[in-house]
């Protein structure tokens, strides 16, 4: 990679515990970009994919040196809807239970993108996510325990309690935030 540097677009501790996992050296400048979406959007990867690329280009002015950039943006889809992170207590409530006893999907959209020659890839992986049946008293008690306030979805996977999951098809680490497998094909492919 020329020494460069690797620069992580975000302040998701979920993500950077994906990138240390992986060895790989890296800084972090998050990105402020606003997200210009709504919840209840029909759900398209040319959008999601645009918002990573936007991330990405939001902290261009922040660089002085050759870097790469990586971005990301997680959403939750359900019947092609976005669901986003929820505004409050009924509002998580609200997105779960709409989940429940049913398949949805979680996309990450990820840019990498190259200051030098200033050039960029975006791609998406998608995996899908199938609920059991949940109680009202279950989902209460997950959002009083856990406060998934800042996950798309109202949920963090790696915190579910047992009973939540069916079964998962496609990256478990997507949907914690960013599939491990990946961006490790997808930088090898991109930076070679």
């Amino acid at each position: 990679m020329d020494n460069k540097k690797i620069i992580l677009a975000s302040n998701s501790p979920r993500r950077k515990e994906i990138l240390k996992s992986l060895n790989i050296n890296f800084e972090i400048i998050p990105s402020n970009y606003d997200e210009p979406i709504n919840e209840n959007d029909s759900f398209s990867y040319e959008k999601i994919e645009n918002i990573a690329l936007n991330k990405a280009k939001s902290i261009l002015n922040q660089i002085k040196n050759p870097s790469v950039i990586i971005s990301a943006d997680t959403v939750v889809v359900n019947d092609n809807k976005v669901l986003l992170k929820p505004k409050n207590q009924k509002n998580a409530f609200n997105i779960l239970k709409s989940l429940s006893n049913k398949k949805h999907q979680v996309v990450t959209s990820v840019c990498i993108y190259d200051t030098r020659p200033n050039s960029f890839i975006t791609y998406s992986t998608t995996t899908n996510v199938y609920f059991n049946k949940l109680s009202d008293k279950q989902i209460k008690n997950y959002i009083l325990n856990y406060k998934p306030y800042d996950k798309a979805g109202a949920y963090g996977i790696q915190e579910l309690p047992d009973g939540f999951i069916q079964k998962i098809e496609g990256s478990f680490s997507n949907v914690v935030g960013l599939s491990k497998e990946d961006l490790v094909d997808n930088l090898y492919k991109f930076l070679t």
